[in-house]
């Protein structure tokens, strides 16, 4: 293999430009096997082998400054820079990050897994740069969609007046995870159509130097275009044509559904369950609830696979429909202004994305009270890369003035609340989709949302309450049954329902009977919804325990871990309480 022949990027130099193509022949077979067994990002890496080999080869890295953007096209960068053995060796295959990671290497500048910031830190870095007197290149890789989010245009606005160098790389595939959307993008197809020549040119407006190149996935090609640009002493785009899953065929044509994919899938194993799920309810109310009224409107920030809406789906609702590109920010105030003229908007944010828009959720959503419905989707302790944590939404949702956040346990509840949601017209409403296990006790929830922060008990007991939110109500359930078998008596049980509030009259009643409190949520607890309880107590004889997520980035730790860690299995958690009812004897 010619791989074996290359550790760092300064081996390619040594290579002919035949064997720099049989190097990108291995590499994109050695992506595609990794990324079917541990699942992955494979679309985005397939799309740049050839852009990644022509780089490393022309520039000096590390003392050439590459930053990627979202970074969910750096597996061949990986390769050449010192990690092929994370490729080569299943064994292997898990130790480094699907991301940029500088404690791999030093030719890694930043963690990076969120959208359309490479250009800001890529202008930060040639800015320091020119501080210090040096003269390395500093270069942005970002791909066309990642030119949709508004940091991205903040980014090129300031770049292109350094008046020094700096090198964007427009990797433009014609798609973001699903089809592009906005109006950028008929300035680029007019740019690959003309061959970079039209006059109407929105980087050229901007004041960068401008080069094109239609060949973005031939080697020789993009050495040429890369030694063009090397060196320059001023701002400049290199705007390149490559193809999303360049040489698998599968990922060439279903350029959305492979641009991650799961473990087996190009084994033809479905990972999909089967039967009824959190994201096929929600797409059939809304179809549903669509065809009742034509105010109903859908709304994804680029996103649409994480939640279930599918090509069918966005193809049903039609004009009801808007994917606003990768812009979370404009995503909420573009809902907010709909819900303001009579529109009723369902945005569906992850909750790794949602924390993009907390200045929007304040101010164009909650200071403005537009009855938004906002739905927080992978919301929960995870395994994920540090980079794609759902623990933080509770915190910084919650905790803004106007905002309801519920919290579903199973089907039921969830349908009626979203119900409620789109009924009502007094408050922005965000719903935490539950993650997990598909629960559906069969039984129609009649409660009435209109009543703020009134909490359920589920079961009367004595002594210990265990308030249970969302996702972590069933280990609430579990909690009880455990404590009956090891103190003997029956605790209390309750689901709040509600993330935003406190239910002062139950937590005062709760004081008659009780000793502790328990509180258990499926996030972060700096800020979260047991201090709420917690703070409440706080001038009585209540003891409360909080359990939850520690404040801290984890980085692919398995979630059995994680929960060992926090205490969140019964075991430990019946010790803490062990521990406090000896206290008190």
């Amino acid at each position: 293999m010619i791989l074996d022949r290359v550790n760092m990027p300064d081996d390619l130099k040594q290579l002919s430009i035949n064997e720099l193509n049989t190097l990108a022949d291995e590499i994109r077979e050695l992506i595609i096997k990794k990324v079917n067994t541990t699942g992955g990002h494979l679309g985005p890496n397939l799309g740049i082998v050839e852009a990644t080999i022509a780089m490393h080869y022309v520039f000096n890295c590390p003392k050439d400054k590459i930053v990627f953007d979202v970074s969910h096209q750096c597996y061949p960068h990986k390769i050449l820079t010192g990690r092929k053995e994370g490729f080569t060796n299943p064994e292997k295959y898990n130790i480094f990050t699907g991301y940029t990671a500088p404690e791999e290497s030093a030719c890694d500048l930043f963690k990076v897994g969120h959208t359309s910031t490479s250009v800001s830190l890529a202008a930060g870095v040639a800015k320091a740069r020119d501080l210090a007197g040096r003269d390395e290149n500093v270069l942005a890789l970002i791909g066309d969609g990642s030119l949709s989010g508004g940091e991205a245009y903040e980014g090129l606005n300031n770049a292109a007046v350094l008046n020094s160098n700096i090198i964007i790389v427009i990797n433009d595939n014609d798609m973001s995870i699903a089809e592009n959307a906005g109006g950028l993008y008929q300035n680029l197809k007019l740019l690959r159509d003309t061959k970079g020549k039209a006059e109407l040119n929105f980087f050229k407006s901007l004041g960068f130097e401008y080069y094109y190149e239609d060949k973005g996935n031939d080697i020789q090609a993009m050495v040429k275009a890369f030694k063009k640009v090397k060196d320059t002493n001023k701002p400049t785009v290199l705007h390149i044509k490559t193809l999303k899953g360049c040489g698998l065929k599968c990922a060439e044509t279903n350029k959305e559904a492979y641009h991650w994919i799961l473990p087996g899938t190009l084994d033809k194993v479905s990972n999909t369950p089967a039967g009824e799920n959190y994201n096929t309810i929600t797409t059939d109310f809304i179809l549903k609830k669509a065809k009742e009224d034509k105010n109903i409107i859908a709304i994804s920030p680029a996103t649409p696979g994480a939640y279930g809406f599918t090509k069918e789906f966005r193809e049903k609702l039609g004009k009801q429909y808007t994917d606003t590109g990768i812009a979370e920010e404009h995503a909420v105030a573009y809902a907010s202004a709909l819900a303001k003229q009579g529109a009723k908007p369902v945005l569906a944010v992850m909750s790794s994305f949602i924390q993009r828009t907390y200045d929007q959720l304040s101010q164009d959503l909650c200071l403005n009270k537009s009855p938004v419905t906002l739905l927080i989707h992978w919301g929960a302790i995870s395994g994920a890369d540090c980079t794609h944590l759902g623990t933080f939404d509770i915190p910084l949702i919650s905790n803004i003035p106007n905002m309801v956040y519920l919290a579903p346990t199973c089907k039921e509840e969830y349908l009626r609340m979203l119900e409620w949601s789109l009924e009502q017209n007094e408050h922005p409403v965000g719903i935490r989709v539950p993650f997990g296990n598909f629960i559906s006790t069969g039984i129609k929830d009649g409660t009435d949302y209109s009543k703020l922060n009134k909490f359920k008990i589920t079961q009367s007991g004595e002594k210990i309450a265990i308030i249970g939110a969302g996702n972590f109500y069933h280990l609430g359930l579990k909690v009880s049954k455990a404590v009956e078998q090891r103190f003997g008596f029956k605790p209390t049980v309750i689901n709040p329902l509600f993330l935003t509030g406190v239910d002062e009259d139950m937590l005062d009643n709760l004081k008659n009977r009780h000793e502790i409190v328990i509180t258990l949520e499926d996030g972060c607890l700096s800020g979260g919804f047991g201090e709420k309880i917690s703070r409440y107590y706080g001038n009585s004889d209540m003891k409360v325990l909080n359990f939850g997520a520690d404040k801290e980035f984890t980085d692919r730790v398995p979630v059995n871990e994680l929960y060992q860690r926090y205490h969140l299995n019964t075991d430990l958690i019946l010790d803490d309480i062990q521990k406090i009812i000896k206290a008190k004897v």
